[in-house]
């Protein structure tokens, strides 16, 4: 039996494990909660990776997201069973995010990803901590599932160079970017990659369909790591520059090895301007024109340097995008590079496609297979804060809000999912506070952004996980591969990361839940289909499509509630009150019940008065106005001062305005504003048929024998 440990509320809600951490002395629960936090490590391990390199960033980024995370998460979050780590959605949005500013997988990108990541949790916990959760309902569920739909999409084609073995140029639109790499892999496909992804998507679809608690994603991994270390995947070989008749490639490397001579002379020209800039300064002010040449100098020496270097490095970059075919030497002797297929007549090539990995020196990394993971820095990463700039903070101030509103939108929906089955009772607020926790602690250990998984989470709950405990375990095995098992991921193709995403985004892909969206409110499948197609055409800029689609989803609902119904009522044939002109009804010609179905405020004011005023001008023996109330959820101060104002031009007109059925919170702000004391407690009425009974009984002549408000009256067919 599970003895559950009584603690204060308020305990609780800063440390929410204690609530479930005695649970564990169980042997059945800890039991239970290892096997599943080894499950989802299986899978966590190699998926992280593939994140990471969807993100942008090398693979072992995703583990620096993996061992954190899910144990912040666990520990101060509300749900037992989500799975905390990087996720495909948020994987991409970090991607689209930082791109514009930095090349991925650069310093300067590393650096935005981690300090992005401390946004996100910062503002996931402010909004935790502020009560604040029902913010994302700001976000609806057409603009959600229209976005996923696109991401997927986005997600599963920009690994396609991957799969294919193919490097193009980034384009401004993503559909372009899909195109060039279709067209290269018409030219220039890396068959033994294509290969390797082929089989990884066969080992998981296969093991999939055969039992889906296999652990296919991490077979197929071990699978295509081992055939990849067999076969030399890789290839890399050392090249002189002397070797390539290309004379663009000589010319760059030289030019790179002249550059690192002169940085260091540069540096010494720098910091001396910085001295003569600074003692200039000290001596004459700052606005004397010795002190502005000064800094001129210095701001220019700096200019020139940091030119130099992206100069070159994006010379660099430009040669790493050749191919090149290599023509043996006889015996010992080096053999040629050639551009691809520019070979001299008669030579024989070796059948590889090579390519340049990196350049030391006069040393050239060549690359004549397909890529891999390649080291990763073994250990754990050291603790530190990220380092701030503010330049960028502002830059990366709207993608942390997107990323932490969509983030926690797919994290909440599958703890509510995983609640309602355990029923255990979930708090947003706090989900929030431990989501953010979890990203501001990934931070401090070099983690971008991450979220709740679906697929994780799914595999957690279906491997009998009692407790948050469980992603603790999970945590723990990231750990100890991070420390002693990073060497046997070396020659893990990226291909296979790639298929490993393009399976995990394809359950993403829901277009029957944009079928229900249209069938339940045809503009809500207009938002979605618009917000759809937006990602899809705004793509990389993910933040435009998402932006349009919420402002779309408000502009619709504004105009819906503009001009709610508005039913003047008459006897239905069962008894009850109905829409007469729905129902061929005929009306009193003394009395009009009206039945407003919406919440009466500045929008939609002015539809209502008109609504009244109608009834008036076709009536002109009009004596009483019935507002049913009872479809009135709340009242602004517009909608107050028309009613004020409506009721004494009625009552001018020699007509009587009476509401049924009013709700406390309407009543309450007639009282507040005194129109309830100005129009008289004996106008108001709980319910509809005591409004009748005192209009009947006003109007005299046993007026309700044959009233259309208390008897049924067809309206007569026109002669």
């Amino acid at each position: 039996m599970i003895h559950k440990l009584r603690l204060p509320f308020s305990l609780q809600r800063f440390l929410p494990f204690l609530a479930w951490i005695g649970e564990i002395r169980n042997s059945q629960v800890l039991r239970a909660d290892l096997i599943a936090g080894i499950t989802v490590a299986l899978v966590l391990v190699p998926q992280s990776m593939a994140y990471a390199q969807l993100a942008g960033l090398p693979a072992y980024y995703g583990l620096y997201a993996a061992f954190l995370p899910p144990m912040v998460a666990a520990l101060f979050g509300s749900s037992r069973q989500l799975a905390t780590g990087p996720v495909a959605v948020v994987s991409l949005l970090t991607a689209a995010a930082l791109q514009p500013i930095a090349a991925s997988g650069s310093p300067g990108y590393v650096a935005y990803a981690i300090t992005l990541s401390l946004f996100v949790g910062l503002f996931q916990l402010g909004l935790g901590l502020l009560r604040l959760g029902v913010v994302v309902n700001f976000l609806s569920h057409p603009v959600i599932i229209g976005f996923t739909n696109a991401a997927a999409i986005i997600i599963a084609t920009s690994q396609l160079d991957k799969i294919f073995g193919v490097r193009v140029e980034s384009a401004e639109h993503h559909y372009e970017t899909v195109w060039n790499t279709i067209v290269a892999a018409g030219h220039q496909m890396h068959w033994p990659t294509f290969f390797i992804a082929s089989g990884a998507f066969a080992i998981m679809i296969v093991l999939r369909r055969i039992d889906p608690r296999i652990p296919n994603v991490l077979i197929a991994v071990a699978v295509s790591t081992t055939l990849s270390w067999i076969i030399r995947f890789e290839h890399i070989e050392t090249a002189d520059i002397a070797q390539f008749e290309n004379k663009s490639v000589q010319l760059v490397v030289r030019d790179e090895i002249a550059l690192t001579r002169e940085i260091p002379e540069l540096d010494k020209e720098i910091l001396d301007a910085e001295t003569q800039y600074r003692q200039t300064l000290s001596r004459f002010g700052t606005d004397n024109s010795r002190t502005l040449l000064a800094q001129h100098a210095y701001d220019t020496l700096k200019l020139k340097r940091e030119r130099r270097i992206k100069s070159v490095k994006t010379d660099i970059e430009e040669i790493k995008k050749i191919r090149f075919d290599h023509v043996p030497g006889p015996g010992d002797a080096l053999g040629r590079f050639y551009l691809h297929g520019h070979a001299p007549p008669g030579a024989v090539v070796d059948g590889r496609l090579w390519r340049i990995r990196s350049v030391d020196g006069e040393k050239l990394v060549m690359n004549g297979g397909g890529n891999v993971v390649g080291s990763i820095p073994s250990g754990l990463p050291s603790l530190a804060l990220p380092k701030l700039d503010f330049g960028a903070m502002l830059q990366l101030l709207s993608a942390a809000i997107t990323i932490s509103l969509i983030g926690f939108m797919e994290a909440i929906s599958i703890a509510k999912a995983m609640a309602t089955k355990t029923r255990q009772k979930l708090d947003a607020n706090q989900e929030l506070i431990g989501q953010g926790l979890a990203n501001m602690a990934g931070s401090l250990a070099l983690s971008y952004p991450t979220s709740g998984s679906f697929s994780r989470s799914a595999v957690n709950i279906n491997a009998g996980a009692v407790t948050g405990f469980s992603s603790v375990v999970t945590s723990i095995i990231v750990i100890i591969t991070l420390l002693w098992l990073t060497p046997l991921l070396y020659h893990l193709p990226q291909a296979t990361l790639a298929a490993v995403i393009m399976m995990a985004v394809v359950g993403l892909i829901n277009v029957k839940a944009i079928q229900h969206a249209w069938k339940a409110q045809r503009q809500d499948g207009v938002v979605a289909v618009v917000t759809f197609m937006l990602t899809l055409a705004f793509a990389p800029h993910l933040d435009k499509g998402i932006l349009i689609g919420a402002g779309l989803a408000l502009m619709l609902y504004l105009y819906r509630t503009m001009q709610p119904r508005v039913a003047v009522l008459a006897r239905h044939p069962d008894g009850t009150l109905r829409d007469a002109e729905m129902f061929g009804l005929d009306t009193c010609k003394n009395i009009t019940m009206i039945r407003f179905d919406g919440s009466l405020y500045f929008a939609n004011t002015g539809y209502f008065e008109d609504k009244i005023q109608e009834r008036v001008a076709t009536k002109p023996e009009l004596k009483y106005v019935i507002v049913l109330a009872d479809g009135i959820n709340q009242v602004d101060a517009t909608g107050e001062e028309m009613l004020s104002h409506m009721s004494e031009r009625l009552q001018a007109g020699g007509i009587e305005i009476l509401f049924a059925g009013a709700k406390k919170q309407v009543l309450d702000v007639f009282q507040r504003t005194g129109l309830y004391q100005h129009l008289g407690a004996e106008r108001f009425f709980r319910t509809e048929e005591q409004a009748l009974d005192h209009v009947w009984k006003k109007l005299g002549n046993n007026h309700e024998v044959d009233c259309p408000l208390n008897i049924v009256c067809p309206v007569a067919p026109a002669k």
